[in-house]
């Protein structure tokens, strides 16, 4: 049984994404999720409810220890299956000017965005290098692409988000693994909330933010083998709001 396991699973853009691979690629979901396990039941719900399938799988992406001790032993545990599309979503900001920023606040977006991505997809890839087959999709930002002041720590994370992506992909693309990364705008999920978006609408072109469902359907493409001469790529979705 093919799988995807996408990261920071339980909510937002993140839940959109796991809903929508269940429902166009018939993918047995794992929903990570870090602590709220009412909201990534909820998730698995709303899979299980629309006749796909699914399974939780606690830990916290910046902790490496956790992470390799749940994915090899769900790997270990489930040998009929295995992971097809990984998506590296997870991540948090902790906003606020440079000067000013805390270490602590600096270091937690570094580790879950960036080093998260690190601790899963070193796991995930090498059954998919077994495998010779397997689809990254790494959740980037536009703060990555253009920067935005008051998330330098955010910014700087996404940014490394990008570097990895166009790297690992030339590292695996004769093994039929494909690497790509998306880049949202201003998306309506709870992160939209410690922004003040009205001051952002007029440089969007399309005068909206946009919702989680269209960013999910980017992925799902990309989870496809439709896009298999794609890689190495990042791809906006931010309503021509480019930098």
């Amino acid at each position: 049984m093919n799988c995807a396991l996408i990261t920071g699973g339980s909510k937002g853009i993140g839940r959109a994404i796991a809903i929508q691979l269940a429902k166009d690629h018939n993918l047995h979901i794992l929903i990570n999720y870090s602590s709220d396990t009412n909201a990534a039941q909820e998730t698995l719900d709303k899979i299980c409810s629309g006749g796909g399938s699914g399974e939780l799988l606690q830990f916290k992406v910046q902790d490496k220890p956790s992470v390799d001790k749940a994915i090899a032993g769900w790997i270990e545990s489930n040998p009929e299956k295995s992971i097809k599309v990984l998506v590296n979503n997870a991540g948090i900001t902790r906003d606020g000017l440079f000067m000013w920023m805390p270490e602590s606040n600096w270091d937690d977006v570094i580790a879950i965005s960036l080093k998260g991505m690190y601790n899963v997809t070193q796991n995930v890839i090498r059954q998919m290098i077994k495998n010779k087959s397997g689809r990254i999709i790494n959740i980037s930002s536009i703060s990555g692409l253009r920067g935005v002041p008051g998330q330098t720590n955010y910014s700087t994370a996404k940014a490394g988000i990008i570097g990895a992506t166009k790297a690992l992909a030339q590292e695996v693309a004769k093994m039929n693994i494909t690497v790509n990364a998306v880049a949202p705008g201003f998306i309506n999920t709870a992160m939209l909330k410690s922004i003040d978006i009205e001051k952002y609408m007029k440089v969007i072109p399309a005068g909206r933010v946009g919702e989680p469902e269209e960013v999910a359907h980017l992925v799902s493409f990309l989870a496809s083998e439709k896009s298999s001469y794609i890689t190495g790529e990042v791809i906006n979705v931010n309503g021509g709001m480019y930098s």
